[in-house]
């Protein structure tokens, strides 16, 4: 394939397929809500790696059975312990045929693969009256996250779950009680960190072309692995985690971690949609995968009562942001010598975020983590006046089984995660474009760059999958 399309060509296909979508319309299958005294029927596609760990928290809630695994490359070493787990449950190659053969014994399905194949599988799923756990971001373009949100709404009674596990552990009961009590308040600035090692540090920030086609396994299907992407020539780094590092695939650091980072700060602190982007440093930049290090900043205006606020993004080893004074020992001090023997080693500072307000500055780390405020002397004059924070009724996978039951709402539904996860669509294109831009969230479209404004579509779809785009 030619990666490379050129601007006006791009521009005409993206506008061409984002009509197409936008004008068309289908109606849900009956939703069969599963009774409180029994167990869902869940249905896992993806049963390798991740997806493996996703799936066995499923299993130890005691809430549901697994009625059938599904994943294209079923048989290879990455699937082998979840099919000796579960010997007897049917297996599938294609989602579509699962579906197809096992609908009617199907309540939910945990969605387990690629960032860029979350949407199909979504919308068909939702389409046929499923219940949806899908991994984080929800999709790749802003425009499959606009359409996972507007088929899910279309039916209020499926539950539908990203799965920022965080955002049913301490971190959200805490920020929630905070920011109801008045502590956190009148937030400016946030800084979200990640700055641990990448799978695509080391390559070659040169590269000209994709790498070179290589013998596909013969376990996998990979036309099928694609789904609805334009084709790409199998290789070893596009699979099994490496999709992560290629913007035609995945989202980078910033769609892997910005979801248990940013996540509370997002919801509760209502900032909707920025209505500027700018990719302030990109280190290594190229047209294929993911720059060594990238600081981003994402500009949210005033809600109803609360101040404008701008996020901070640093990713990459040798890009870790400001540090503010208080911060303590666990974070980058400056000050700190070097070990004895003299060699400095590289700083260091654990995935995490920097919540600045009028009064307060909070520190906090990623998923779970809770909040601390700095300086430690400001900690100890608050501590009577914070308010009890409430345990967490359910981990987010018994949550969302729950919410199947018609028992809990899920915390992290497609109308609170997908503003979230357009947000890093919107980063990705300015990384991608190492650019700036201006965007409208009522019409929902880039005003300034239309190049980036293709981007919210991207490609259209592979023949043969054009009917997942239809709301």
């Amino acid at each position: 394939m030619d990666h490379f399309f050129s601007r006006r060509s791009f521009i005409k296909k993206s506008v061409m397929a984002g009509g197409a979508v936008a004008l068309a319309n289908s109606s849900l299958a009956n939703v069969v809500m599963a009774k409180p005294n029994e167990r869902v029927n869940l249905a896992a596609v993806g049963i390798g790696n991740r997806a493996a760990e996703i799936l066995l928290e499923f299993h130890k809630t005691g809430l549901c059975n697994i009625v059938a695994l599904c994943d294209v490359d079923m048989g290879a070493k990455h699937t082998e312990a979840i099919l000796k787990k579960f010997p007897d449950v049917p297996r599938f190659h294609d989602f579509r045929q699962m579906f197809d053969k096992m609908g009617n014994q199907i309540d939910a399905v945990s969605v387990g693969v690629p960032d860029f194949s979350h949407f199909p599988i979504t919308m068909m799923a939702l389409d046929l009256g499923k219940h949806v756990y899908v991994e984080k971001p929800m999709a790749r373009t802003y425009l499959e996250v606009e359409l996972m949100m507007a088929k899910a709404k279309k039916n209020p009674k499926l539950a539908t779950q990203m799965g920022n596990q965080g955002h049913s552990d301490a971190n959200y009961f805490q920020f929630k009680a905070w920011k109801d009590a008045g502590i956190i308040k009148d937030v400016t600035q946030i800084v979200g960190h990640m700055n641990m090692p990448r799978r695509w540090h080391g390559w070659d920030v040169n590269i000209k072309s994709f790498p070179p086609a290589e013998k596909i396994p013969e376990t996998l299907d990979w036309d099928l692995w694609q789904m609805q992407t334009l084709g790409h020539n199998y290789n070893k780094d596009f699979v099994n985690g490496q999709w992560r590092c290629w913007y035609d695939f995945g989202m980078g650091a910033l769609g892997d971690w910005g979801a248990h980072i940013l996540d509370t700060a997002h919801e509760f602190l209502e900032l909707g949609l920025p209505t500027r982007m700018e990719a302030v440093r990109l280190d290594g930049h190229n047209s294929f995968f993911f720059p060594m290090s990238s600081t981003l900043k994402f500009s949210f205006p005033k809600r109803k009562r609360m101040p404008a606020v701008d996020i901070m993004w640093y990713d990459g080893l040798d890009n870790l942001p400001p540090i503010p004074a208080g911060y303590g020992i666990s974070g980058l001090d400056p000050n700190i010598p070097p070990p004895s023997t003299g060699k400095l080693e590289p700083a260091k500072l654990n995935p995490g975020k920097i919540i600045y307000s009028k009064d307060l500055t909070f520190k906090g780390g990623s998923h779970g983590s809770t909040l601390s405020i700095i300086p430690e002397e400001k900690a100890k004059d608050l501590a009577n006046k914070l308010p009890e924070v409430p345990q967490s009724p359910s981990n987010h996978f018994a949550n969302f089984l729950k919410a199947c039951k018609g028992q809990e709402k899920t915390r992290s539904s497609f109308d609170v995660a997908g503003p979230l996860s357009q947000i890093f669509c919107l980063g990705v294109i300015a990384q991608r474009l190492n650019t700036k831009f201006d965007f409208d969230p009522v019409k929902k479209e880039i005003v300034n760059d239309k190049f980036a404004n293709a981007l919210l579509v991207g490609p259209p779809p592979k023949k043969g999958w054009e009917q997942y785009y239809v709301v």
